[in-house]
């Protein structure tokens, strides 16, 4: 038997930060690590994800996902190599997708484990396209946006994980026309000349609302929000009668310090006869097998395309975190380890 490591690296939260997170509010610490016990495994990390929603654990608020906790480590999703087992269930050598992040070894009750196949997709990519925030645009757009053939889709952050496959999925789905937002004009072209969105502008170039007038002169049917604020605005103001909004992310707001406004048109949704539903992922495992099936055929047949944006060494965990508060990554943000 290989012998296993003594200690491994972990973040923990130090201090609530206040607007933007800062490096003194996080410590990247040594702590031992112990063979399993009986019904429990023991996984190395291969890679692990940094979601824009963790920003919002680091307070000490109420919310749909615990908050961490402080001199405590952080977790989010991770996918890693079983080195240890006392499980009956896993051997050494299985590939496993679970929830302890932010860390090199992470032991635990083997329950809390889901197999995944190497064979199939890269190891990372059931992190992003086959993981969470996959299933977040197929859920959000099928089944709290109620996708229809022929519907105009607006995507906003639509060259982050989430957003490029629910505008992707949108068009497999038989979506009439896709637009979506991005940050750069880099990104916007990759939307266009990549993922077949129909249309997609900068939203740093001009006003959103006035951008997306142009880009959908007859209205909008469903809104995938990622952004809130401006962008949430804009979106009301296109949308058609019966027209659906998915609030599935406000990641302009998620370091604000201040109270931040709501959309100052949202009378228009009586009038108009519009639909908001706010949606967490965790309501909607009962997809997975139908989602995992479609996806692998879209990503087999070429049909669905993914980027992710890869940060090496878990030293630099804490900085890709921050990007993705900056709109730095191209698709999921992963964190890949070297241990």
């Amino acid at each position: 038997m290989t012998a296993l490591p003594e200690s491994g690296r972990v973040w923990h939260l130090v201090a609530r930060p206040h607007g933007l997170p800062r490096p003194e509010d996080v410590a990247l610490r040594e702590v031992p690590v112990t063979e399993p016990g009986e019904g429990r495994i023991l996984v190395r990390n291969l890679h692990f994800s940094v979601d824009p929603y963790m920003r919002g654990r680091m307070n000490d608020a109420k919310s749909y996902v615990p908050p961490y906790q402080l001199d405590r480590p952080m977790d989010g999703a991770a996918v890693g190599e079983v080195i240890a087992s006392g499980s009956a269930d896993f051997a050494v050598g299985d590939h496993v997708t679970h929830g302890l992040g932010w860390r090199e070894y992470a032991e635990f009750p083997a329950g809390r484990a889901v197999r995944v196949d190497a064979s199939l997709a890269p190891l990372s990519a059931y992190l992003g396209v086959l993981g969470g925030t996959g299933l977040t645009a197929y859920a959000g757009l099928l089944e709290i946006g109620s996708l229809k053939e022929g519907d105009t889709v607006f995507v906003s952050g639509a060259a982050g994980a989430v957003g490029s496959q629910a505008g992707q999925l949108a068009r497999i789905k038989g979506a009439a026309r896709v637009i979506g937002s991005a940050g750069s004009d880099e990104k916007v072209k990759l939307l266009v000349e990549e993922y077949g969105f129909d249309a997609a502008f900068n939203y740093r170039n001009g006003p959103v609302r006035d951008q997306l007038k142009a880009a959908a002169p007859d209205g909008v049917d469903l809104y995938f929000d990622n952004v809130g604020g401006e962008h949430l605005e804009a979106a009301i103001s296109s949308l058609n009668v019966f027209g659906r909004v998915v609030l599935c992310g406000a990641i302009s707001q998620y370091n604000s310090t201040e109270p931040t406004p709501g959309p100052r048109n949202l009378a228009l949704a009586i009038g108009r006869r519009l639909r908001l539903q706010g949606m967490i992922v965790t309501d909607h495992y009962g997809l997975l097998p139908e989602f995992v099936k479609d996806v692998a055929g879209w990503l087999a047949s070429g049909e669905l395309k993914y980027h992710e944006t890869v940060v090496e060494g878990i030293e630099n965990a804490f900085d890709a975190f921050l990007g993705v508060l900056r709109g730095d990554n191209t698709g999921k943000m992963i964190v890949t380890l070297n241990n």
